[in-house]
Order: structure tokens, then C-alpha cells, then sequence
């Protein structure tokens, strides 16, 4: 597969087949239809980077000033315009309309200066963004589908021009970052997610789609918003529910069979629900579940090369007992299991804690996914108790509920560790469990820190701290260049584990004597690339590719890293 967009000969673009100059006219107005098109197509669109030749023979001359500029001279210019806006949803929703007018100057703008970018094009920016979808609604992109079109979903879906798609990002908007039910609003969390397939891992996004399932919504407030753009009613259920996924994911195999399926930000009971009943089957993964376990156990492993610990010593207590932490908890237990603990020993070394309390074997209120980690302990209904009993290496934020982890919650952890894990990773940054400052200062400098959303570096008694971030976006774009690369049937946990070690071994030492234990995101293409090589092999060596193992399996997704240049 190519890796730059191949464009046609007049003029030349990204990632599209020839596009021939029209002499189709209109019987009505005897006007040429075809050559506006090159400029409203975001894939074949260059804006004023068009040359004089390229302009000439797409019928286009006169249609821009006759300045023709460098793609480097178009970044200055969309830089200055960016640093001309007064909030980040004001440059989010720039961007969102660069990524729709052209697509080679947005994915150089995201790909030039990741750590700065990706915070406007995904958490914490989108989650606002997302809040008042229907009130800055501009512009469709991807495809929404309703339950009120069931029996036509794959008639609907194969509207989607693009006819090979690899990835596909759905969610139903029930549960979005920690906001809630924000029905169609949701949409921009697949956006967001399939650009950063592109930006950080070189995905061609001509491979990509987001996808809405509207099944309606509990969110009264948009049930009566005149403005809100979905299906108003209450949020389908039961078996109708599971009925319309089978549906959606009958149609997905059989318009793109090569596609890879990612659910993002579903309910925890049909996130889990979903993950088991197709996991198995087709090429799919929840990213919330299995994507939030691989950054988190990559940050474990990080921490343990600061801590100088092994990861079978470790106790873990979480905050927060859903599908994202029970999907942690398993995934730090299989990678225990790795190292030589049964899967019982491993799943008794991961605690959980919510809202009723400390996640025990005798309470009756528990999932079938909770009930793994539901050990034996007498009630317990205090947090910093349950720290001073279990005693935890580390503590995990998953609540989704802002400042949990306070001052007595980090001392309690400071006084069983002296080098305490601590991660709240709630999204967006209003529902962290605590904040970077908080964490460093409660643990007097000594905390290993990591959260879900964007933190300033910290100055604490003359020494800086660098915060990682422990986004998801270390682990989903590599593992989507790497089931492209090989063209792979399944995702599986073992992929997830394989991928958190190539994320923590590219931390360098000085990284970690600042506190950062991820790789610095200004260099996230390297490290998702690395990532996506050693994935890659591990798919191979499993039987799982649908192709030939190249030679060289790093230089092979090389060469298919979309680069965003336009050709000469």
C-alpha cells in the first residue's frame, strides 16, 4: 500500500485515485460541474499550495489569488490564525473545519507539534466540544446510524464513498469521557480517536470511519433542546438493543470484511457485553476497556523502572469499579500471570473501591465482571482505610469523579510506599482524581505520577517535575498500524501487554529521573511506530496475519505511514 496519497496528474493530491478534468456539463446552466470539486474534496484539496500548472489544468485558475504557496508557508499562516482565537474550543472548532477543507495541511498542522495539538483535537478540549455538539454543529462527518433505521443499516452505511475501510471507531454516546449520555453529541470522540490514528501512527485516514449508533437518549436536557440533532427518545434497551449491534456489526463485515471495529464510550454494561460476544469473532476491541489497561499497565511498567520493583510485588487499588477498571485490573493481572503468578494469585493483588464501598465477596450488588475481583475482606467503607489495610503500591482513578484522591487519601499512600504509584486518570481534566501539584506536594516529591488528562510541569522544593499522561493514545493508533499492517483476523489481551512494554522500554533514563514515565509526546510518531513493529511481530508470530511476514517488519509499516506532503 502506498504510504503518501497518490494524486492525480493535474493536479496531484493525497491518498485519492486520478481525478480527470470534467467536460461533463450542466444541461441547465451549460456550466462545467467537475473542477470546483478538487477544491471541495478535503483529500484532493491544497488550497493555495495549488501551482499555477496544477490550477490550469483542473479548470481552477482564477478561482484562488494567484500567490501559490509552500506547504510550510500555509502552516505559518494557519499558526498565526490559530494564535488569533481566544479559547481551545474556538481552535478545536478551526481545526475541525482545516480537517474538512483540507486534509494535508491539517494532519501536517497535528503531526508537526503532537503535544500541542492532540489536547485540542481530543481531551480535554473535546469533551466540551462534544457538551455543545448540536449548538456549533457545522459540518457531517462519518456516519450516524439510528435504530430507527434498522433492517437498512448496511444499505445506509455503504453511502460512505471511501469502499476499503480498515478502521472504524463507534460509540452510542451514553457514557462520553466522564460527561455522561451526550447521545449524538458523542460523535466527536470517533473523530478525534481516527485522527489520531493518523497523526500519531501514520494510519492513511482514507481508511478510516467514524460511526454514531443512535439508539436515543436518557439526557432530558436534550430530549428538550430544539437544537439537539438526534433520536429524542429514551435510550433502547434489552434485546432490540443487542439486535441492532448485530446488525451494525453484519453490515461492517460485510461492506469493509477487512475492518477492524473499535467501540469507544458505551455504558460499562454493554461495553463489556459487546467486547464478549464479539472479541472472539471478528477483528475488534474496546478501547475504553483493553486501551486504557495497555496505557496503564505501560505506566506500571515506567513506574517500576523508577521504583526498582518487580511487578508481581505489586498491590493495586482502584478507584472506581467499572469496565475501564475491572479491564486494568485483568490486564495487570495477565501480565502478572506472565511473570509467573496463577491468574487467582494475580486478580488477589488488584483491589477495587466504589462508590458502596470497598468491591467484597460477600456484597450482592456486583456485576459478573466485578466478581473476579471481589475478594474476601470485611466491608470497608472508607478509602484511606482500605489503603491502610491493603496496603497498595499503587492507586488507580477510574470514578470519574474530581478529587477523590485528596491530601489524606496521598498521605495514607506515601506512608506504605516510599515511592507511591498514584494515577488518577478520569477524564476530562474537571473529573481528575487530583491534580499533578497535589499529588507531589501531599507526597512531599515522592509520588510516581501519571493522569488521564494534560498537567503543567510542577516545581516542588527546587525540583521539576514533568506529569505523563497516561492517554490512550500511546497504545490504539500503534495497535491500528499494526493490525493494518499485517491485515490481522483478532485483537487480543496478549497484544495489549505486548504493546504496554514497547511503550515503557522507549522511556529514556532522563525521562524518568523527571517523573515522566511515558515517552514525551513531542515524539509519539517514533514511539507509536516502534510500538505498532513490535505488535506487528507479535501478530505474526501468533498466525494471526492474513499476510506474508515481510523481512523487515519495522521498514514494511515504514513504508505505509501516511505522511502529510503534497506531491509534486
Amino acid at each position: 500500500m502506498a504510504t503518501t496519497k497518490k494524486t492525480p496528474a493535474k493536479p496531484k493530491s493525497s491518498n485519492k485515485s486520478s481525478t480527470k478534468k470534467s467536460t461533463k456539463t450542466n444541461t441547465k446552466t451549460n456550466t462545467k460541474t467537475k473542477p470546483l470539486n478538487i477544491m471541495h474534496d478535503a483529500s484532493l484539496n491544497r488550497g493555495s499550495a495549488f501551482t499555477t500548472e496544477q490550477r490550469q489544468a483542473a479548470g481552477i485558475e482564477g478561482l484562488l489569488p494567484v500567490g501559490v504557496d509552500s506547504i510550510e508557508l500555509q502552516l505559518a499562516r494557519v499558526h498565526t490564525q490559530l494564535d488569533m482565537l481566544d479559547s481551545d474550543l474556538q481552535r478545536y472548532l478551526f481545526l475541525m473545519d482545516l480537517q474538512s477543507r483540507n486534509q494535508t495541511l491539517f494532519y501536517a498542522v497535528l503531526m508537526g507539534d503532537p503535544a500541542r495539538f492532540m489536547p485540542l483535537v481530543y481531551t480535554p478540549t473535546v469533551g466540551e466540544a462534544c457538551q455543545k455538539f448540536d449548538h456549533i454543529f457545522r459540518a457531517s462527518r462519518g456516519v450516524y446510524l439510528p435504530i430507527s433505521a434498522k433492517g437498512r443499516l448496511k444499505e445506509i452505511l455503504s453511502n460512505w464513498p471511501q469502499k476499503d475501510i480498515r478502521f472504524i471507531v463507534a460509540t452510542d454516546g451514553e457514557r462520553i469521557l466522564g460527561l455522561g449520555d451526550l447521545g449524538v453529541g458523542g460523535m466527536g470522540i470517533p473523530v478525534g480517536k481516527l485522527a489520531l490514528y493518523t497523526a500519531v501512527a501514520g494510519v492513511p485516514p482514507a481508511l478510516t470511519l467514524p460511526i454514531t449508533l443512535d439508539v436515543g437518549t436518557n439526557n432530558e436536557d436534550l430530549i428538550n433542546d430544539p437544537l439537539y440533532l438526534g433520536l429524542k427518545q429514551p435510550r433502547v434497551r434489552g434485546k432490540a438493543y443487542d439486535a441492532f449491534i448485530a446488525e451494525f456489526v453484519d453490515a461492517v463485515q460485510s461492506l469493509y470484511p477487512k475492518c477492524c471495529l473499535q467501540w469507544e464510550d458505551f455504558a460499562n454494561f454493554n461495553a463489556v457485553s459487546i467486547l464478549k460476544t464479539y472479541k472472539d469473532k471478528i477483528c475488534t476491541y474496546n478501547d475504553d476497556i483493553q486501551g486504557t489497561a495497555g496505557v496503564a499497565l505501560a505506566g506500571i511498567y515506567g513506574s517500576l523502572r523508577i521504583s526498582g520493583q518487580k511487578l508481581t510485588d505489586q498491590r493495586f487499588l482502584f478507584m472506581g469499579a467499572g469496565s475501564a477498571a475491572t479491564g486494568i485490573a485483568e490486564l495487570i493481572s495477565e501480565a502478572m500471570v506472565m511473570e509467573g503468578l496463577t491468574i487467582e494469585e494475580a486478580r488477589g493483588r488488584n483491589w477495587l473501591f466504589d462508590v458502596n464501598g470497598l468491591v467484597e465477596s460477600t456484597r450482592k450488588d456486583l456485576a459478573d465482571f466485578q466478581k473476579p475481583f471481589a475478594h474476601k475482606h470485611a466491608p470497608m467503607k472508607s478509602f484511606i482505610d482500605a489503603i491502610n489495610d491493603i496496603k497498595p503500591n499503587g492507586i488507580i482513578g477510574v470514578s470519574t469523579v474530581p478529587k477523590l484522591f485528596n491530601q489524606g487519601v496521598i498521605e495514607a499512600m506515601s506512608r506504605v510506599n516510599a515511592r507511591p504509584i498514584i494515577f488518577p486518570y478520569s477524564n476530562p481534566t474537571s473529573r481528575s482524581e487530583c491534580t499533578a501539584q497535589e499529588a507531589y506536594q501531599w507526597s512531599d516529591g515522592n509520588a510516581i505520577f501519571a493522569s488521564g488528562s494534560p498537567f503543567d510541569p510542577v516545581t516542588y522544593k527546587g525540583q521539576t517535575f514533568v506529569p505523563g499522561q497516561g492517554n490512550n493514545v500511546y497504545i490504539f493508533p500503534a495497535m491500528g498500524m499494526a493490525v493494518l499492517a499485517t491485515e490481522a483476523t483478532r485483537v487480543t489481551q496478549q497484544m495489549f501487554i505486548i504493546a504496554a512494554k514497547a511503550v515503557a522500554e522507549q522511556v529514556t533514563q532522563a525521562d524518568l529521573d523527571s517523573g515522566l514515565i511515558y515517552p514525551p509526546q513531542s515524539q509519539i510518531l517514533t514511539a507509536s511506530l516502534h510500538t505498532a513493529a513490535k505488535i506487528a511481530d507479535y501478530i505474526f508470530e501468533q498466525g494471526l496475519a492474513r499476510i506474508k511476514k515481510p523481512k523487515d517488519v519495522a521498514a514494511h509499516i515504514g513504508q505505509m505511514a501516511y505522511k502529510p506532503v503534497y506531491d509534486n
